[in-house]
């Protein structure tokens, strides 16, 4: 499967680490330490500004910037409407762009996949989609929900057996998450590590079949934005408690283990060996990586495993920088930074979710 154009949105306001510390501070700490380590923790998240979907404005009064997050932490319910008004204008924003650089009529859509894990609503915002993008009523859809970080590289799946199915299909993949509607209040040093992490966003892009004619000309293995390969999924033995996802009575609630980078280093390096050596290939001969980045300290664990030096990693942590973790829309923002860039290839694209398992991804 060819990726013949690739789009990403943001929300149009932006806070800075500080500031997001001292939003979510006044609803965390009860002591002087508490207020030491959170801003520590803050610190080390590697997040110096992120979007969120939640503020009213970039600059100005902290106290005006945002008015969802109050004194009492607001109800599930509550999340889930904002995510409903918020999440279709994201998601169709990162389909435009995409259906834009692939240079194809929206109607010639003929699967749309999507995929989020941060909020639910029936119509969902896939039925948006069709009617803000014009699509065919006859599209077919598939919604990979609730899978976390990685559930792009599940969606890419999809989409990839939907056009070795059928020569004419022309898939839709659109990952949208409002992780900012799920800060949590209290002191649990988990959900603040958490807190400074997320961030919202959404990517998607267009698949077609290799050979096909797009935009008035045929796109063939030279000229795509990327070309998929392969992809892999293995589950790690006895991780179940390392990361999970559950919905509570205030928001998505994250466990995301401090075994996670020690569970990283121990499986990540045989499994990508042998999955690569499946296709004739090593760690040695990737030219670029495009790994989630759920964190400085799993990206050094990625690269400690795999054996790979700082500049490896450095696309994934400036992501992170100036975007944050936006969970399933990440790896795409990654990849568009690779190929703006003209990062050497084949590219690895690496996620890691609830299981504790790991997804690949193989481009050229």
């Amino acid at each position: 499967m060819i990726i013949a154009g690739i789009g990403t949105a943001v929300p149009p306001h932006r806070i800075g680490r500080a500031d997001a510390a001292a939003i979510m501070k006044r609803f965390s700490c009860e002591t002087a330490e508490h207020e030491r380590l959170f801003d520590e923790l803050y610190r080390r998240s590697g997040v110096d500004t992120r979007g969120s979907v939640l503020l009213n404005a970039s600059t100005g009064d902290l106290s005006e910037r945002q008015s969802f997050f109050v004194d009492q932490s607001p109800s599930t319910s509550e999340r889930m409407r904002k995510y409903e008004a918020e999440a279709q204008g994201m998601a169709s924003a990162s389909s435009r762009a995409a259906i834009a650089e692939a240079d194809i009529d929206p109607k010639t859509i003929t699967h749309l996949i999507t995929a989020s894990c941060t909020g639910f609503h029936s119509p969902g915002f896939d039925i948006s989609l069709i009617k803000q993008l014009q699509l065919d009523r006859d599209v077919a859809r598939v919604h990979v929900g609730f899978m976390g970080c990685h559930a792009l590289i599940n969606a890419t799946r999809v989409a990839k057996a939907f056009v070795e199915a059928d020569r004419s299909a022309r898939p839709l993949v659109c990952a949208v998450e409002l992780c900012s509607l799920h800060h949590q209040y209290g002191w649990d040093a988990n959900k603040i590590v958490s807190n400074a992490l997320f961030a919202d966003g959404s990517a998607a892009f267009v698949g077609v079949r290799e050979g096909s004619e797009v935009g008035g000309r045929v796109r063939r293995s030279s000229d795509p934005v990327y070309r998929l390969i392969a992809t892999g999924s293995t589950l790690i033995d006895d991780s179940e408690d390392a990361m999970s996802w559950r919905i509570g009575d205030h928001g998505f609630e994250m466990t995301l283990s401090s075994r996670v980078p020690e569970l990283i280093g121990r499986n990540l390096r045989p499994r990508l060996d042998a999955w690569l050596s499946s296709r004739s290939l090593s760690v040695d001969s990737i030219g670029s990586w495009a790994i989630h980045p759920g964190g400085p300290r799993i990206l050094s664990a990625v690269a400690e495993a795999a054996g790979l030096d700082r500049s490896a990693i450095e696309p994934s942590l400036r992501v992170l920088a100036e975007h944050g973790n936006m969970s399933s829309p990440t790896i795409l923002f990654i990849l568009d930074r690779l190929r703006r860039s003209h990062a050497p290839r084949p590219c690895l694209a690496l996620a890691f979710g609830p299981g504790l398992t790991i997804e690949t991804a193989l481009l050229n």
